[in-house]
């Protein structure tokens, strides 16, 4: 019997068997992850419980990671350089305890958080890493954009800690708002000269980026979303969609310093959405002017008596290091 392989049961069989493939895969990786990672904490362990021996720690002195590594090198094969051997003995310095080691993160995961120093900057890492399912990529833009410095501008002591130890949880529309938003996947040059066309064209041909960089819940509605009265026709930037906090999130591009014009445009945009779109188990919209510049004090007089949740923001077309506000605060760690 000759089967018809365009037959539309063979075309399930097909799919079928790609999924547990795909999911077999899956499971056979986390499971060689979560054994490395277990193997590599155990060395670490061994090599600082040799280290608390006095009388080996003396006779081997400093030199115990380079003598180490050289020799487990020439006896074991490649992986196990002066810098990995180091790596895995402070795994296990800053994760004493096993049971805090998360096997939904793999070892590339765990070595760039061993590099953050700051513990109460690291545990927003892992947890938001954990939250999102980062791959290793996105957490290494995350941490080279700065993110917890991004998200903590404007919170006190207290909200800084729970943001540590939890990630970032959205309960209210401060929650989602960054400030700045770094857009280097755009890869726009610094000083080059560009239109709110263009700088719109690079964020829709780059939306999965753009969509990370947003963050939790958000899904792309529209660009240049229309609304006409008579008329007249008014065009919205971006319409997105966020799951988490229920409601349609509104983005206005500027590539120059925002407005009382803009902040009173994004308001009837706001206004008309909340009345005409939205639907009735849905919250208010969210609004958000996204500036290249952005004069404070314009920005205090033109948001001053509007109660919709409107916010300014500032984007940055490259990474580069922001002010670390726990130093503010002299959190101990």
């Amino acid at each position: 019997m000759v089967v018809n392989i365009t037959s539309q049961k063979y075309s399930f069989l097909i799919n079928n068997i790609g999924s547990l493939l795909i999911e077999g895969r899956k499971k056979a990786e986390n499971q060689i992850n979560n054994i490395l990672i277990n193997t590599y904490w155990n060395i670490g362990k061994t090599i600082i419980e040799f280290e608390q021996n006095g009388k080996q720690k003396a006779k081997y002195g400093s030199n115990l990671l380079k003598s180490l590594s050289t020799d487990l090198k020439n006896k074991y094969g490649k992986g196990l350089s002066q810098s990995n051997v180091y790596l895995m003995r402070e795994f296990y310095l800053q994760y004493p305890n096993f049971q805090t080691v998360s096997g939904k993160l793999s070892w590339s995961h765990y070595t760039l958080l061993l590099s953050i120093e700051k513990k109460i900057e690291k545990s927003f890492y892992e947890k938001q890493c954990i939250l999102e399912r980062w791959s290793f990529r996105e957490l290494r833009r995350q941490v080279d954009s700065n993110l917890f410095n991004r998200l903590i501008t404007s919170k006190n002591k207290a909200e800084i800690i729970t943001l540590s130890k939890k990630g970032q949880i959205i309960e209210k529309p401060e929650d989602i708002i960054k400030d700045p938003y770094i857009l280097e996947f755009l890869k726009i040059p610094e000083n080059t000269k560009y239109t709110e066309t263009e700088l719109e064209e690079r964020i829709i041909n780059q939306i999965s980026y753009f969509l990370k960089e947003l963050g939790q819940g958000f899904t792309f509605y529209a660009r240049q979303y229309r609304i006409s009265f008579e008329d007249k026709h008014y065009y919205v930037d971006l319409v997105f969609y966020n799951k988490l906090m229920k409601c349609y999130f509104l983005i206005d591009l500027k590539t120059k310093s925002v407005t009382p014009q803009d902040v009173g445009q994004m308001n009837f945009y706001i206004n008309y959405f909340k009345n005409e779109e939205s639907k009735e188990d849905d919250n208010p919209p969210i609004g958000l002017i996204l500036v290249a510049r952005k004069n404070k004090t314009v920005v205090r007089y033109a948001l001053g008596g509007i109660t919709n949740r409107l916010f300014i923001s500032r984007y940055k077309l490259i990474t580069d290091k922001l002010e670390n506000k726990l130093t503010k605060y002299l959190i101990k760690e």
